[in-house]
């Protein structure tokens, strides 16, 4: 499965407004947001799998990894102080849209089932 890049303009919405666009939201029926730092090891784990992955038909996955990210420090403050997350990765789940779920590393099982 291919991972995108949620981009600057999607991440800076998602700082001004509480959550991600809508857009990202509702790429497809069952949506998953990795918020993670290039250095996490769990990280790594989870996207060599994700990316072995055959996803069913209606899913879709987006990342970003905000160390690398010219609004690092903007971006770290709102994720740990407004969605109150200070652990790498950070996942947000989405169905249909809405927030169903939240996570930091899960290995495949757990991936798959949350979905």
């Amino acid at each position: 499965m291919k991972i995108a890049k949620l981009s600057k303009a999607d991440c800076l919405s998602c700082m001004r407004d509480g959550e991600f666009p809508a857009s990202v939201r509702s790429a497809a029926p069952k949506v998953v947001v990795v918020l993670t730092q290039s250095w996490c090891p769990q990280w790594l784990r989870m996207k060599s799998f994700i990316q072995e992955e055959e996803l069913p038909a209606g899913w879709a996955v987006f990342s970003i990894e905000y160390d690398t990210e010219d609004f690092f420090e903007e971006f770290l403050a709102f994720k740990e102080g407004t969605l109150g997350n200070d652990q790498v990765p950070y996942l947000r789940y989405y169905a249909s849209g809405e927030l169903s779920s939240t996570s930091n590393y899960a290995d495949r099982h757990d991936f798959l089932s949350r979905l």
